[in-house]
């Protein structure tokens, strides 16, 4: 899709807290960017400061940028991502799961623009094909191996609950509660419930 529409690279770009620091390398889902250019990024900017990234949040609006627009309009528009990432031209088209979670897809390169059909194209096709993605991929892969027992107890964790007040609600031992959370956290790779709850809401384990 990316190449049919003169595009070089693509990349699928999983949005969180716009507050919540974020790394390129970490956020993208999916892509076939150049080995390496994601992490390099990451090592001298902050994807949370570019106006491409802090655009996800104002508007859902797919936009083309390019990397002269702040000669043309006397702004940044864009053009700090795309110089610091070494591309002329990017289009952000935002999707977003079943489950409400946002994304962007970016297509990235150096050609020409495209005009207002091809524009209307891509993005018709670029949330067919991330719909496809999210359902046969990311749906299966957000689970991390968890059964739903775990999932049950992770749930009621992120909504405050102790443990002894878990162990009433879903009628097993404190002491199972506790070896379940355990296992959660081993599986989740994480080493306190904080840090749990928050991956397993960023990996849309739970809402």
């Amino acid at each position: 899709m990316a190449l049919r529409y003169g595009f070089e690279h693509f990349g699928v770009l999983q949005l969180i807290n716009e507050h919540e620091t974020s790394q390129l390398a970490t956020r993208l889902m999916l892509h076939d960017l150049p080995a390496g250019l994601a992490e390099t990024y990451d090592k001298r900017y902050r994807l949370n400061d570019s106006t491409l990234f802090k655009s996800f949040y104002r508007s859902t609006i797919s936009t083309v940028w390019r990397s002269t627009d702040h000669f043309e309009n006397g702004a940044r528009d864009g053009s700090d991502f795309l110089d610091q990432i070494g591309f002329d031209m990017a289009l952000s088209i935002p999707v977003h799961s079943v489950n409400g979670t946002r994304f962007a897809v970016l297509f990235l390169g150096d050609g020409d623009d495209i005009d207002r059909r091809e524009h209307y194209e891509i993005c018709y096709e670029a949330g067919c094909a991330f719909d496809y993605f999210h359902r046969q991929v990311l749906a299966n892969k957000a689970g991390m191996g968890l059964t739903p027992r775990e999932t049950e107890i992770l749930r009621w964790i992120s909504y405050g609950k102790t443990a002894s007040e878990i162990a009433l609600i879903v009628s097993v031992s404190e002491h199972t509660v506790n070896s379940h959370t355990a296992t959660i956290l081993k599986k989740l790779d994480v080493v306190n419930r904080t840090q749990m709850v928050a991956k397993a809401i960023r990996e849309q384990i739970i809402q």
